[in-house]
């Protein structure tokens, strides 16, 4: 997996994830339509700062009990956990599409476990369609978006892990950026990460002036005109 370095994604960090697209639009108008979630979600630890990693990604069910046997069913999850173990030299982000359409989300797979045992192999974020349990006990440092809350697993199982999955429409395929805040996600091929700092920081260069003169109270009219037709 060629992914930049651990500079570029702090540098990363710095920004929304609002900014984020905008920076994307930027390098890429058609940007405007696609690679970011389109429905609302719920931010678990909404006061974290946003995340951003590689994207491991998995499928899974709940709504109905799986075809296998118990014994298949924990075999299946250790192959799942050795796929999300890859050690790599950034922060991962686990994408995770419940395949149940509209019974998505009867049974959470992320409650304190399996969050805290995710964290333990480097992943600083979640972003998925399922559901979400135990939020008193999860970790305060790990950013989680889902559908909801629910209390019970169901018949949670994995289905798949390392595929292009579909969350909330936006598509993330392993070993692409994820950037997440309390507004949702954005996807983008790993070569881009370096272009979308730098746009990234000249959107935020090309409001300054509007923002700082709001601020300071001396924002007119007619500097309004002269600032935004200059930017």
């Amino acid at each position: 997996m060629t992914t930049p370095d651990r500079q570029v994604f702090e540098q990363l960090r710095y920004y929304d994830t609002p900014t984020i697209c905008n920076a994307l639009e930027l390098i890429d108008d058609s940007r405007r339509w696609y690679g970011f979630t389109k429905s609302d979600v719920t931010a678990i630890n909404r006061t974290s700062a946003p995340a951003v990693g590689v994207a491991f990604t998995a499928t899974m069910r709940s709504a109905y009990p799986a075809e296998f046997d118990r014994e298949q069913l924990k075999r299946d999850r250790l192959s799942y956990y050795e796929y999300m173990y890859e050690v790599v030299a950034v922060p991962k982000i686990c994408v995770m599409q419940d395949l149940d359409d509209s019974d998505a989300g009867k049974g959470p797979f992320w409650g304190e476990f399996n969050t805290r045992v995710h964290q333990a192999m480097g992943f600083t974020g979640v972003v998925t369609n399922g559901s979400i349990r135990d939020v008193d006990k999860l970790p305060r440092d790990i950013l989680i978006l889902g559908r909801g809350l629910r209390p019970s697993h169901a018949h949670v199982h994995i289905v798949s892990y390392g595929n292009q999955v579909n969350v909330f429409g936006m598509t993330a395929s392993h070993g692409e950026i994820v950037h997440a805040d309390v507004h949702g996600a954005v996807c983008f091929p790993s070569d881009m990460a370096v272009e979308v700092v730098e746009k990234a920081e000249a959107f935020v260069a090309s409001e300054r002036p509007i923002m700082e003169a709001c601020k300071e109270g001396t924002l007119t009219l007619e500097r309004l005109r002269s600032l935004y037709m200059s930017r």
